[in-house]
């Protein structure tokens, strides 16, 4: 244990997120996800829902703002206007670090070969449907 470090962040995944940098990006699946087949550095939180891990990540790591948009979720297909009771989560999540961040649609295809170049994975418990998200990797400003 560490102090003022979340105890979702184990050592594997705290290890993943100091060697990011700035635009590297991160894909938290949920537990339907192939996340053998795709990742290409793979962390297992299998128990643990896709916001609480979101939640975690975001209280170390910054988004980036030198882009447009730096967070991603699944759009849903043939209903681009749909929001389900995850994505809601998983914004709120957000929100708690990065009020100024919005959770932008990608569709289909889109999405998932994004989540293929992410440089690392985390394999949730998330047992919801479209409990997925990317997060870019922001900087940290000297004081």
């Amino acid at each position: 244990m560490l102090k003022g470090i979340n105890p979702l962040l184990g050592p594997d995944l705290l290890k993943v997120l100091r060697a990011m940098g700035h635009g590297d990006e991160i894909a938290i699946v949920d537990s339907n996800y192939p996340a053998e087949t795709d990742a290409k550095r793979l962390i297992r939180m299998d128990g643990i829902d896709a916001p609480s891990i979101v939640d975690a990540i975001l209280s170390v790591m910054p988004l980036d703002d030198f882009v447009e948009h730096s967070a991603f979720r699944p759009g849903i297909k043939g209903q681009p206007d749909r929001i389900e009771p995850v994505m809601t989560d998983l914004a709120a999540a957000v929100a708690r670090h990065e009020p100024t961040v919005t959770l932008v649609p990608l569709h289909g295809d889109e999405f998932y070969a994004r989540v293929k170049t992410a440089h690392a994975m985390v394999a949730s418990g998330e047992r919801r449907l479209y409990g997925n998200i990317i997060l870019r990797k922001g900087v940290v400003r000297p004081d």
